[in-house]
């Protein structure tokens, strides 16, 4: 049963049934006492719900009080999936109703905004990428989106290295000349005469250039290194994290163009950023006439890195190679190519760990209001809160005063904030607050107050974390108070 603008008498009922029965549950979660007189039921306090918008319940035969509901598209490792308690998580499959959602969980799957419930808090793609996502879109609607850097990174990694070996050998021709002869019935015969058809070299010696060093280049380039291969690398955004996993004598060049004319070998490691500045076809023209003869390109980092018309001159007029997991309509029959059908991270183990560490991610920020691994939000590490203690967060547009205008909430509140948090990235701004509950023995005055930071301008969501999973969520929809 779909919910209108006007609910029936049984759904209404429905509702309200739901918060008598778990209004013990929340006064335990906040820790206020049972005897408490609060009229908790009547209020909604622990369901949450727009004035006037109860479309936004979805079924309620299939709403889950006292847990949080994870949506999830495309099959997601059940491994990963298992990081979710069920005590505490209500996991809906692809394609199962789920409405309610307070967080999304995916792979591939090209999410909509209007997939995305009024009542989701989250989002984390299994991988790292998030090309598939509208985190531009999410970032306005203050929706913190997650990935899984290094989930997947060793799967990338041997692929590399198998490309290496593939664009060196001419390993793949030789295999299906081998078919060829077979159907002839010639095999043996002609092995010995026609294997030098197919001769290569060894990479032993040879020279690399990482280009991007980060989990997936900085295991590539250790690999390599450990093979016996000379390393070059770049990355204008080293970490101290990455540098530290770095073979000794790998030598740092301070341009793509630099790096890659000393190498035999080109990995490409880089993430796809559209527009200006960004990365799409920036292994062009000026970076493939650097090249040297015979050079071999591994792209198993995006497709839209390369320009296909440079590096098919390339090919074209060298002995090179072009190792790529993506498809290239200009380049799929070239001689000189091997394009896979994006198998990076496709091994049980990547796709085990990617989604377990998307559902610790989502965990961690449902729980205590955590950030790491967000591609939209600043990076916030939070301690669990202290006894007699509320947290609240609240999501803002990067402005000024905005911070001043919440607190002096609070103090006309006559709430008292014993740690705050305020960070900020791009044009969103987060903001955390753990507040004195020792003396309060009203819920519904937290509720209250996060009513009027939920209204204030430039605010764009708010969340009381107190322990009672899928409650304490609101947000500015247009003007009206979703709560």
């Amino acid at each position: 049963m779909m919910f209108g603008a006007v609910m029936t008498r049984t759904g209404q009922l429905a509702v309200r049934q739901t918060a008598a029965n778990t209004k013990s549950r929340i006064i335990a979660a906040a820790g206020f006492s049972s005897s408490t007189n609060m009229d908790i039921g009547s209020h909604g306090v622990d369901v949450e719900h727009g004035r006037g918008a109860w479309k936004t319940y979805g079924n309620i035969e299939n709403y889950s009080p006292g847990k949080f509901q994870i949506q999830t598209f495309n099959k997601i490792s059940p491994v990963g999936l298992k990081t979710f308690t069920e005590k505490h998580y209500d996991v809906r499959g692809d394609g199962e109703e789920s409405a309610n959602a307070h967080a999304i969980l995916l792979r591939s799957h090209k999410l909509k905004e209007e997939e995305v419930s009024l009542t989701v808090r989250a989002i984390a793609r299994c991988g790292a990428g998030t090309n598939n996502v509208p985190v531009t879109r999410m970032t306005e609607l203050g929706i913190p989106v997650f990935n899984t850097p290094g989930a997947n990174a060793n799967a990338v990694k041997e692929l590399i290295l198998c490309g290496m070996f593939l664009g060196s050998r001419r390993v793949i021709d030789g295999i299906n000349h081998m078919k060829d002869l077979g159907t002839q019935g010639l095999a043996k015969e002609r092995v010995e005469k026609d294997k030098a058809l197919f001769g290569g070299r060894e990479i032993m010696g040879k020279t690399i250039a990482v280009i991007g060093l980060g989990h997936i280049g900085a295991a590539a380039a250790r690999d390599a290194a450990s093979l016996g291969m000379n390393v070059v690398g770049y990355d204008p955004g080293l970490s101290i994290e990455s540098a530290l996993k770095l073979p000794r004598d790998i030598s740092l060049e301070d341009s793509i163009v630099s790096a890659v004319a000393k190498a035999d070998y080109v990995s490409l490691n880089i993430p796809y950023i559209k527009g200006e500045g960004g990365t799409h076809g920036i292994i062009g023209p000026e970076v493939v006439s650097a090249l040297k003869a015979g050079a071999v390109v591994l792209n198993f980092a995006r497709g839209e890195l390369v320009d296909s018309q440079a590096m098919k001159k390339f090919l074209d007029t060298e002995d090179g190679r072009y190792v790529s997991d993506f498809p290239d309509d200009l380049l799929w029959d070239h001689k000189n190519s091997i394009l896979l059908p994006h198998l990076g991270a496709s091994t049980e183990e990547a796709e085990d760990a990617a989604a377990s560490m998307a559902a610790e991610t989502i965990m961690d920020f449902l729980e205590t209001g955590t950030i790491r691994n967000s591609v939209n939000f600043p990076e916030t590490s939070l301690t669990n809160r202290a006894p007699d203690t509320i947290r609240f967060t609240v999501v803002t547009e990067n402005i000024p005063g905005m911070l001043s205008h919440i607190t002096d909430t609070f103090a006309q509140e006559d709430l008292n904030i014993v740690q705050q948090i305020n960070k900020s990235r791009g044009n969103v701004a987060y903001n955390v607050l753990d507040v004195n509950c020792k003396d309060r023995t009203d819920v519904l005055s937290f509720k209250q107050t996060q009513e009027k930071i939920t209204m204030l301008d430039g605010v764009l969501s708010t969340r009381i974390v107190y322990g009672m999973p899928g409650t304490g969520y609101a947000k500015n929809v247009d003007g009206d108070y979703f709560v």
